[in-house]
């Protein structure tokens, strides 16, 4: 463990949580990353709670010439973040200790409107979306289409012409959920090179088919891409290995509402994993069953994405509500 925990840099605050005996790596990074810092924060004001309160009351004792009406409206626009979590609820419950930021843009940033691709926060350096089902990730090499990595660079190129969306990590076309991309290239091979370090909570959530016999548990395989499709073994031949945790939220005699955690994240890991175990994500045809598709979807969420920002190193944690059609599966009739 490193004794430089106040430094400047995302590894001085990763290593109090992993240690990656790369001490070299770990050097590198460091240089790099003093200066930009106060650019990535310069774009909101910052508060911390000093009392419980509603967040509407907090807003207007901050700004006493605005209406109620104006501060309902900077909630509307997305601007508003509680512990690094955008807001929009005026009568959210602030405790002693929490972080309320507002956007120093005040809503007049370029508007970015899409139905399957929604900005959940936005800095100099990243930006966290959630997508749509039927959505691309990026292009494939057979699959040229509109997809989130050119909808998001159409975005930023609104503002920089040389501006560009970096891919990091993918989701499969038919999962929903948040994603991060980078916006300069530096970041995105710090994400990449980095990525265990600083993502250290990723959740899915998923309807698979019939009851889950266990409360809990953990799925470990070696998977093998064979383009079309992923091969799982529970021994080591080759293939990637794999860790996924399970644990069952509700169940009735049709499906189960089933919470994910990756310890690993390989291509289709949690449909192929899920297979294994019996219970296929509903909607899921080709790990799946066909016919079981009440939700005319693969029934497959990623709702929680935790981490260190690779640039300034604050801890962000982003999250959207289960579905709702997923939940609404297991409401009594």
């Amino acid at each position: 463990m490193s004794a430089k925990k106040n430094n400047i840099s995302i590894h001085t605050e990763l290593e109090d949580v992993t240690c990656t005996g790369n001490e070299t790596k770990s050097n590198q990074t460091t240089r790099i990353m003093v200066k930009p810092i106060a650019r990535a924060r310069t774009q909101y004001t910052d508060y911390i709670v000093r009392e419980p309160m509603e967040l509407m009351e907090f807003l207007a004792a901050k700004m006493p010439d605005a209406s109620r009406t104006k501060i309902k409206s900077l909630l509307s626009k997305r601007i508003v973040l509680v512990d690094n979590v955008i807001t929009t609820q005026f009568n959210f419950p602030l405790k002693s200790g929490m972080k309320v930021q507002i956007s120093r843009d005040k809503g007049k940033k370029k508007e970015f409107n899409n139905r399957l691709l929604k900005i959940v926060y936005e800095d100099a350096y990243i930006i966290v979306v959630e997508k749509m089902q039927g959505l691309l990730s990026v292009n494939t090499d057979r699959q040229k289409e509109r997809t989130a990595a050119t909808i998001l660079t159409e975005y930023i190129r609104r503002s920089n012409r040389n501006g560009k969306a970096f891919i990091v990590h993918r989701l499969d076309r038919d999962t929903s959920g948040l994603m991060m991309f980078a916006k300069d290239e530096h970041t995105q091979n710090t994400l990449r090179d980095n990525w265990y370090d600083i993502v250290y909570d990723r959740r899915y959530v998923a309807v698979v088919a019939g009851a889950m016999e266990r409360k809990a548990g953990i799925c470990h395989s070696w998977l093998t891409d064979h383009k079309l499709y992923v091969s799982s073994s529970p021994t080591d031949d080759g293939g990637k290995e794999a860790v996924t945790h399970y644990q069952t939220i509700k169940s009735n005699e049709k499906y189960s509402l089933v919470e994910l955690i990756l310890e690993t994240g390989r291509k289709n890991q949690i449909r192929v994993h899920m297979q294994d175990l019996g219970h296929p994500v509903i909607g899921d045809g080709r790990y799946g069953y066909e016919e079981i598709n009440p939700l005319n979807r693969l029934a497959l969420h990623a709702f929680k994405l935790c981490l260190y920002h690779p640039i300034t190193g604050e801890k962000m944690n982003f999250e959207t509500p289960y579905p709702g059609d997923f939940k609404a599966l297991f409401l009594k009739k």
